[in-house]
Formats: C-alpha cells, sequence, structure tokens
C-alpha cells in the first residue's frame, strides 16, 4: 500500500498539473472501486476549477470551485498517470484538461474516490476519527503521552493507531522508532516523556527524508510522472532481517498484531 510519502509525493506531482486548471471532462469507466464511484461525480467535476491540492494521512484531496474537494485513496495499487499514450483497462477513472490527461489506474480496486462538502471535510466520517497529522504541528511528545497514557499495548502498535497520529504506516515506524532507539515492544505507557521527544522529529525526519526522495520503490507505486521511488535504498531496519546494524547488533524481524517489525534489539530498549 501506498504510505504517507508516496501520496505527498503524488499530490506534489498532482498539484504542478492541476492547480488552477479548469477540468474540461471526466470519465468513470466502471461503477465503482473498493465502493462505488459518487453518482453526482461526473456532473459536479465537468467544468469545475481547481483551487489547490493537499493530504489528509494516506488520502490526497482535490479542491474544486463547486464546494466540493474530491478524495482519492490510492489502496494497494492505484496511481496516477499523466498524458498516457492511451486508456489501458486500469483506468477507471480519467481527468481532463485543456493540457493534459490523467487516469487513476487501480489494478487491485482497493482504492477509492470520494465527493466531500469542502465545508464540512473534517467531520467527514474517516476524517473525524484522525489524529494529527505526523507533519503538522499537532504531533508532539506531550500528545504521545497523553494518547498512550497508562496503556499495555505495544508502542509500534499504537503508532499504526490512525486516531493517535494519521498516516503512519509500517515502514516509518520501525524506521522511526529506530532511529529514536525505542524498543518496538515496549508498552506505550511506559516510554518516557524523554523517549517521545526523540520519537516525534525521528518520525518526521523519516518522512521528510522519504518524501525529499520521491516515495518508496516498492510493489506498484510509481509518481505521477511514472518515476519511481529511492528512498527504499536508504531504509536502517526494514526488511533487514538479519543485517548487521551500526551499533554492533543484528537486526531481527518480528510479528505484532500481524505484521512484521524490523528492529535491533542491542540498541532499541
Amino acid at each position: 500500500m501506498p504510505e504517507l510519502p508516496e501520496v505527498e509525493t503524488t499530490v506534489r506531482g498532482l498539484e504542478r498539473i492541476l492547480d488552477g486548471r479548469r477540468i474540461a471532462r471526466v470519465a468513470v469507466n466502471r461503477a465503482d472501486l473498493r465502493r462505488p464511484f459518487p453518482p453526482e461525480l461526473v456532473q459536479t467535476l465537468t467544468g469545475a476549477t481547481v483551487l489547490g491540492l493537499a493530504r489528509r494521512a494516506k488520502y490526497g484531496l482535490i479542491h474544486t470551485d463547486r464546494a466540493a474537494t474530491l478524495v482519492f485513496h490510492l489502496g494497494m495499487s492505484g496511481r496516477w498517470r499523466i498524458d498516457p499514450e492511451a486508456i489501458a483497462k486500469h483506468d477507471h477513472m480519467v481527468l481532463e484538461t485543456e493540457d493534459h490527461v490523467l487516469a487513476l489506474c487501480d489494478p487491485r480496486r482497493f482504492g477509492s474516490v470520494d465527493l466531500v462538502d469542502t465545508a464540512r471535510l473534517d467531520e467527514w466520517p474517516p476524517f473525524a476519527a484522525l489524529g494529527p497529522e505526523p507533519l503538522g504541528p499537532g504531533l508532539t511528545a506531550k500528545h504521545l503521552k497523553r494518547a498512550f497514557g497508562s496503556r499495555i499495548a505495544a508502542v509500534k502498535l499504537l503508532l499504526l493507531d490512525q486516531r493517535i497520529v494519521a498516516g503512519l504506516g509500517n515502514i516509518y515506524v520501525c524506521e522511526a522508532l529506530f532511529r529514536a532507539r525505542i524498543d518496538p515492544r515496549k508498552a506505550a505507557g511506559k516510554v518516557p516523556l524523554v523517549a517521545l521527544e526523540r520519537l516525534v522529529p525521528a518520525i518526521q525526519m523519516v518522512l521528510a527524508e522519504s518524501i525529499e526522495a520521491g516515495g518508496s520503490s516498492l510493489r506498484d507505486y510509481a509518481q505521477p510522472s511514472g518515476q519511481l521511488g529511492y528512498f527504499a535504498k536508504q531504509f536502517d531496519v526494514y526488511g533487514r532481517e538479519g543485517e548487521p546494524c551500526g551499533c554492533g547488533g543484528t537486526v531481527k524481524r518480528i510479528v505484532q498484531g500481524g505484521r512484521s517489525t524490523w528492529f535491533c534489539p542491542k540498541c532499541q530498549k
């Protein structure tokens, strides 16, 4: 699944193409993805002008002058194709401006497209319960300390809880915990504030580095331009089971909540 840096990279790529442009044509080539396309989608977006683009958690937002925002999720394999030579089988939605054609390609159809009242975006159910953005001012060590409370669940698992931090995924939680030298198995409520003060900048740094590098080149992900990301080459622990850590330890893989976790037992305490 494309993670937050991939979605951010996608939004930035689309912004160069769509911001300030009029959408001349909209086509929906099937009835649904993970759920049905909004019935009013084509009518609402045709002729609309794009006022700006943004990201919330792992969702991309395309704001229009129709008081409606197109909200897309890339699911497991979704990506936007810019100016494809031809519309392909898995290009399920197409937007055309005067200068460009953009096709939302999703072979596995786990993505989604919604149309939401822009003024009520924060009240939209998938957004209403989300925690703060990891790259925004709302993510602080004090916020994490309050959210963790006295909970005994592993800190790794709670960082994946979107109600605590919006948009964090498995790769970047593993990497951030490594940089902060926190054992992913540790009870969240027992992680001291001083460690959380290391964790917040670690989260922000690993995300920022990944965005700068263009996202992670895993599975089907590609930027709108088609260029793959390169951050996967820079992982410290993710996917490196049995390899040496810089501290002299060895990277270990365990399973937490049904998902793999990579960490160094020697330097992560």
